[in-house]
């Protein structure tokens, strides 16, 4: 079960000591500009809002990417904590609207990468699962550790939301498969219930693998976006680097690098 404060202990990829961005490390993180929206290359282990017993956020630095007299851009989508990569923010009220538009109707093409324990059985597939979050009560005040605060968990199952996802691998070694993943939908944890529920957990996986792991080196990353906000806009696209903390496992299935 998953503690709504969700605070994993951020990788040794992303973040500077203190747990913080600077101005320019978030800058160069810019993978897109225009004067509607910005693509930014999320840390892992950097949660993008405030929530639960989280005080360092990714809000909290985004006034680092106005200009000045500018409003700070804001989150048209979000990621998980410990997901790294593609993330893109609104500059405008219209373009926050427009994006969640398009979000809803699937106009934004999203693109995974991840690294799961295990081969799927067949090359190509679509794992279609619906998806039901389950909320945990309260425990009594005084009973146990963690008392006071619920929990709750992701679950495959008929009464759930539709959640649908392609897959393809797109390489193997050790064991381990390196996955390319196309959700249609944007149910919570997609990605990573779907795959642990074909058999392939993704490494680093502290909550839907076989065994309980410490947070925080989750090998999932948002790979590229692409999408138009209008037809009088040119398209947007933009794709992040694998992060460090995912390398050494993407080169052991054949990736060459960027």
């Amino acid at each position: 079960m998953i503690p709504d404060s969700l605070t994993p202990t951020p990788p040794t990829q992303a973040l500077p000591a203190s747990g913080s961005l600077t101005a320019d490390q978030l800058r160069a993180r810019v993978l897109h500009r225009d004067e509607l929206c910005l693509v930014i290359d999320k840390p892992a282990g950097l949660a993008v809002h405030k929530a639960g017993r989280i005080t360092d956020h990714l809000e909290l630095y985004l006034p680092h990417l106005a200009e000045p007299d500018e409003e700070p851009p804001k989150l048209a989508h979000r990621l998980d904590r410990d997901t790294a990569g593609c993330l893109i923010l609104g500059r405008t009220l219209w373009a926050l609207k427009r994006l969640g538009q398009m979000f809803a109707a699937g106009h934004v093409e999203k693109t995974y990468w991840a690294v799961a324990e295990g081969i799927p059985e067949a090359e190509t597939g679509v794992i279609d699962l619906p998806l039901l979050k389950r909320i945990e009560p309260k425990l009594p005040a005084g009973s146990l550790a963690g008392a006071g605060r619920s929990s709750w968990t992701i679950l495959p199952d008929p009464a759930g939301q539709p959640a649908v996802t392609d897959y393809r691998v797109l390489g193997t070694g050790n064991g381990r498969s390196w996955l390319e993943l196309r959700p249609r939908t944007g149910r919570t944890h997609q990605i990573r219930v779907h795959c642990a529920a074909i058999g392939c957990p993704l490494v680093g996986e502290p909550f839907y693998g076989p065994e309980r792991r410490p947070p925080g080196n989750l090998h999932l990353l948002a790979r590229s976006v692409a999408f138009r906000m209008a037809f009088e806009y040119a398209p947007v696209s933009a794709v992040a680097p694998a992060p460090e903390h995912m390398r050494d496992a993407l080169s052991a299935c054949g990736w060459q690098g960027e």
